[in-house]
């Protein structure tokens, strides 16, 4: 019976990870369903993309009381959850602080730098929490934030609070033993923090103490398991999905837009008399759809991007259509296409491959309205955390109504009616283009 709390152990550490990555497998699929794109260039740039903004948080500090406060529970939860590969090699083999022999007085240093950034993402976290529901910062409040998505934010803000609480807490119990030399607790670590907490526990029996340290313990490693797991279900996916995704950014200059290659094949017949009508793009052959109406018909660096919004809505605080009062909210494209793309994953869950539904990303989801609010300006793009591109998929759902369903406004319709027939975006003639010298 000894080593039955080890098996324990042991078993749940392998259905946490079976289900965790059962989910990532399950999210890497959906993400494979959209077209193929080259983002394999440049290596040496998306690299550095990567380290500047996921690991450095460079874009974070651009609003320095959120961002510094995101990266204090950036930090300290990483580096803190260092210790947990000792607490999962102590509950596999039985050990208690199983490093402290090797590492000699650096492991102190750890532990109370460990407790240092527990006590801070303890503040910080506590603040997000305030600034959300108390202060009510305004770009937490739009409609797409109601419902499950504020929950969401609330959840994870509540299980770090408690789970550095139950890490400090452990400590402190585990001080108080340590001091009274009981059993199997080793003099190691220093505890900065734990030690102010330790005379709230000073008054237990050896015994009491063994329990609750335990228990302590237990809950910490099921409740890290517990989040491990949750983060499939919540916008906290991207504190693992932020660093492929800046690798995978676009690197081209803002506002550059690519070509349709099948309309510059067609452009190129209208202008070169010689050339061979039937010519296959250079691209390969036509596609089957111009554009995206549904999810799927997006490439997967899209939909990674959609995987790997934080909903933090800087995009939407920073967008001159939403802030004129127009519809568009460029954190709800991203949300809607995550939320679509979940559906159509489940879809093939239940049926093997995907079966027609009756629904898609365009209409039932996002409005024509809002794909038409957009000035294009990528305000959206330029302050994204983890370089997402809302503005492509915009585009691309843009593209598909004036390219599929002939359904633009009438004003760009009336334009583009110009620029064929006069060759400008005005109803004059181009004959006529100097008739206004002759009024001077």
């Amino acid at each position: 019976m000894a080593f039955l709390p080890n098996i324990v152990f042991a078993l749940l550490l392998i259905t946490a990870l079976f289900f965790f990555t059962k989910n990532i497998l399950s999210i890497r699929r959906n993400i494979l369903l959209g077209k193929d794109i080259e983002r394999k260039d440049q290596s040496k740039k998306r690299w550095g993309n990567m380290v500047r903004m996921a690991l450095g948080q460079s874009k974070m500090v651009t609003k320095p009381i959120a961002g510094s406060l995101h990266v204090i529970v950036y930090v300290g939860f990483v580096i803190i959850n260092i210790e947990l590969l000792e607490i999962i090699l102590d509950g596999l083999f039985g050990t208690h602080r199983l490093f402290a022999p090797y590492l000699g007085g650096f492991y102190n240093v750890l532990i109370a730098s460990f407790e240092i950034l527990a006590a801070l993402v303890l503040v910080a976290v506590v603040l997000f929490w305030i600034r959300r529901n108390i202060i009510k910062i305004k770009r937490f409040l739009s409609s797409e934030m109601k419902g499950w998505p504020k929950k969401d934010a609330d959840y994870i803000l509540y299980f770090e609070i408690v789970l550095m609480s139950l890490f400090l807490s452990m400590n402190a119990t585990d001080l108080l033993l340590q001091n009274i030399s009981a059993p199997h607790y080793i003099k190691a670590g220093s505890f900065p923090i734990s030690q102010f907490i330790a005379p709230l526990f000073s008054s237990l029996s050896m015994e009491s103490l063994v329990v609750l340290e335990r228990t302590f313990w237990w809950l910490h490693i099921i409740g890290i398991l517990i989040f491990l797991n949750y983060l499939y279900f919540s916008k906290h996916l991207h504190i693992l999905l932020a660093f492929p995704n800046t690798y995978f950014a676009n690197l081209n200059p803002k506002g550059f837009f690519k070509n349709n290659p099948t309309v510059t094949a067609e452009v190129k017949l209208m202008l070169d008399p010689n050339a061979d009508p039937y010519a296959v793009p250079a691209d390969g052959a036509v596609p089957d759809k111009f554009g995206a109406s549904d999810a799927i018909d997006l490439n997967w660096v899209q939909l990674l991007n959609a995987y790997t919004c934080t909903e933090c809505g800087r995009c939407t605080s920073e967008c001159p259509a939403n802030q004129t009062g127009k519809l568009l909210s460029p954190r709800k494209i991203m949300m809607d296409t995550r939320d679509r793309l979940e559906e159509i994953g489940k879809n093939i869950e239940k049926n093997g491959s995907f079966q027609e539904d009756g629904n898609q990303l365009l209409d039932n989801y996002i409005t024509r309205e809002e794909l038409w609010a957009c000035t294009s300006c990528n305000a959206c793009v330029d302050v994204c955390p983890v370089d997402i591109d809302p503005l492509s998929i915009i585009m691309d759902m843009r593209q598909y109504l004036v390219m599929e369903e002939s359904a633009a406004p009438t004003d760009l319709n009336n334009m583009m009616s110009n620029i064929e027939n006069n060759g400008a975006p005005w109803p004059f003639n181009n004959q006529d283009r100097l008739l206004w010298v002759n009024e001077n």
